[in-house]
């Protein structure tokens, strides 16, 4: 028989908190076959930390500022794509706003991207001249000019509705006209995702997300192709993975400010790790999750490691953790079996962690109907009377 105060060391953490913590290791319903977390998983990455910005259209802290008003962040990430030899002018830098200038031709991102949160800010010019298409034209586009978020003077100015201020030119309208006066500030807010499309398989069809000057006017509305001037696109039309963002020169001395964007998390078919996965990517991701975990079971002792362990096999099995953690639980149960009568209270609080997680692995099905071990736990705390305290 180990001594008293070793008995008291190997046994105890007692501390409430972290006995709770490691009771919700064994918590939610379990990884399946296209999740790789459980239900409430602890395990799962904690979302890193943004602060967004002081006011509404100000850059978060993670965010990739594009044009802040300043020269050098104009001649730092844009470019003209229309060649030196065949452009009579430049986009004009004035007051904190860029204008485009008829001739200059499109601008386009130094820097590629693919899924993206983006914010401008634009004005049509405050004196009115033409109507329709030629009032104000410009626009966003995507993924190296494939998919356009309009830019028009749409205010008392009708047009083709697949053509007015935010729509998805040639795909959708927008759900209402929000626009502000000829010469006011407007905004979009954009969330961009790509098509896409593998060996000619349509996986996913894209989706344009555009609140204007803060309403909903496109709901992730599918891209179908991307659209165009008075052309259907094919909706198997292949996207880059990454692309430049562009502003377009129509003509019209459209001015923008205050532009930034934030790559969005990967969705499964980028390889994210969350919502609903293949098969095959749940299956890795978790043996990746059984690993780290039985890595961090090898810097524990005692019935501690043999939980981690435990908890590995509930993501993927491994024979050698098994037996480990069977082990351990068996030299835990004698040591508790050894205690004097005095020294069980102290030991309540392991013994109802140990119990809470072998009742999950057997409800579960991670261990066997009979196992003894949980038996052995069962029987202890009903004894003892722990279970209703």
């Amino acid at each position: 028989m180990i001594n008293y105060s070793t008995k008291i060391i190997v046994l105890l953490a007692l501390a409430p908190g972290l006995a709770q913590l490691h009771a919700e290791r064994f918590f939610g319903d379990p990884p399946d076959a296209h999740h790789p977390w459980a239900v409430h998983d602890s395990n799962r990455p904690q979302p890193p930390i943004v602060e967004p910005g002081e006011n509404y259209g100000d850059p978060p802290s993670d965010a990739i500022v594009l044009f802040d008003g300043s020269e050098e962040s104009y001649h730092n990430n844009w470019h003209h794509l229309r060649p030196d030899e065949n452009r009579q002018h430049d986009w004009l830098f004035k007051d904190g706003y860029l204008q485009a200038v008829r001739g200059a031709g499109t601008l386009a991102t130094k820097q590629k991207f693919g899924d993206v949160q983006m914010h401008i800010q634009w004005a049509a010019p405050a004196e009115v001249s033409g109507r329709g298409q030629g009032r104000g034209n410009s626009g966003v586009f995507f993924s190296d000019g494939r998919v356009e978020v309009q830019i028009l003077d749409s205010y008392r100015n009708p047009t083709y509705p697949d053509g007015m201020a935010a729509s998805v030119y040639g795909v959708m309208p927008p759900a209402v006209n929000a626009m502000r006066a000829p010469g006011e500030w407007q905004s979009f807010d954009i969330i961009y995702r790509r098509p896409i499309v593998r060996d000619g398989e349509i996986l996913d069809e894209g989706s344009l997300t555009v609140l204007h000057n803060g309403v909903v006017v496109q709901d992730s509305t599918p891209l179908e192709g991307g659209g165009g001037f008075k052309k259907r696109q094919p909706l198997d039309r292949v996207f880059p993975e990454e692309g430049s963002i562009r502003l377009q020169d129509h003509g019209d001395p459209v001015r923008v400010r205050n532009i930034w964007v934030r790559p969005l998390r990967p969705r499964a078919l980028d390889g994210g790790t969350d919502g609903r996965l293949s098969i095959a990517a749940t299956m890795a991701k978790r043996a990746e999750i059984a690993e780290s975990l039985r890595a961090d079971a090898g810097k524990l002792s005692g019935i501690d490691q043999s939980l981690r362990l435990f908890e590995s096999l509930v993501y993927h099995e491994n024979a050698n953790a098994r037996r480990k953690a069977e082990q351990l639980l068996r030299v835990y149960l004698e040591e508790f079996d050894a205690l004097e009568e005095d020294a069980v209270e102290a030991a309540r609080g392991k013994m109802i962690e140990v119990y809470r997680a072998l009742k999950y692995l057997h409800d579960y099905h991670f261990i066997r109907e009979d196992h003894e071990g949980f038996a052995t736990v069962d029987q202890i705390t009903v004894e003892q009377g722990w279970r209703n305290r």
